[in-house]
């Protein structure tokens, strides 16, 4: 186990922000995730202090990075124009939210999903896959401050290899629909080498950007959010219908980028959680 001193982090928050399909909420003190073939569950002990169920090596090595623990959000909300209500508003009511660095391989695949679809239904296919495809996870026992996990066996996302060999027709009955052969197609490019993790994370944004956009049914907000969510190049702005409905209602139809060249991710994020989760006037 390990605890930390944690300003600026809701895990309640994180799972409920729309950015990774397989971390949930147990209750109101824990959240528990599945991300590079590991469980971590996480505690809150006391205001912006949390327990994770790891050694310190994969705190470290793993959690730390995937968290966005080193960077100062409160420096980043700070920034904001004084003059944008909106985002101001945002930013309060989405404070705890981290902008997420998920393994690359998954995220490609879950955002090829995710096109057109609902969270509950990308979170059904995501999990149908891993438990086709995937290792085997045996839920650990814990004891305080964590809680039971919601299940007694959990599932790797598959590595390329993995989801490569897979059937075409099982993975059409994940209920992927259309976009089964945007998946196949993807995991074979990652299987055979044609794209790798390393490669991908050497290139510019430009560059990135477009070898994203190279790919089988991947377009520009799908290619964003993998730039944001995996790589943590987090100037990208991935509008989808809540961003585009934001800019429309409150920003003249676009919301200007240019204040936050290296954020405008993480202003995305505080947007669209507040669109989708604020009461309602």
């Amino acid at each position: 186990m390990v605890t930390a001193k944690i300003p600026f982090l809701d895990p309640a928050k994180v799972a409920d922000s729309g950015q990774a399909f397989r971390i949930k909420v147990i209750d109101d003190s824990h959240t528990e995730l599945v991300a590079f073939g590991r469980y971590l569950q996480i505690a809150q002990i006391s205001k912006d202090e949390f327990a994770f169920s790891c050694d310190e090596q994969d705190f470290e090595n793993i959690w730390k990075p995937y968290l966005d623990l080193d960077r100062d959000y409160g420096r980043i909300v700070k920034s904001i124009d004084k003059n944008d209500e909106y985002l101001l508003s945002a930013a309060k009511f989405g404070k705890g939210i981290r902008i997420l660095k998920q393994d690359i391989f998954e995220t490609v695949i879950s955002y090829i999903i995710s096109q057109r679809r609902s969270i509950p239904s990308i979170t059904t296919s995501v999990e149908r896959i891993s438990k086709l495809c995937g290792k085997k996870i045996k839920a650990p026992k814990l004891s305080e401050p964590f809680t039971n996990p919601l299940e007694k066996e959990y599932y790797a996302f598959p590595t390329p290899s993995e989801l490569n060999a897979l059937p075409f027709q099982e993975l059409e009955n994940t209920g992927v629909g259309y976009r089964a052969p945007y998946i196949a197609r993807a995991a074979e490019e990652f299987a055979t080498g044609k794209m790798t993790p390393e490669g991908l994370s050497a290139l510019s944004d430009e560059d990135l950007y477009k070898a994203l956009m190279s790919m089988f049914g991947v377009g520009t907000k799908v290619a964003n959010c993998v730039m944001l969510f995996a790589f943590a190049r987090t100037g990208r702005f991935p509008v989808d219908v809540w961003i585009q409905r934001i800019e429309d209602k409150y920003y003249n139809g676009h919301f200007d980028c240019t204040p936050y060249p290296e954020t405008a991710g993480i202003m995305q994020q505080f947007m669209f959680y507040y669109e989708r989760r604020k009461p309602q006037d």
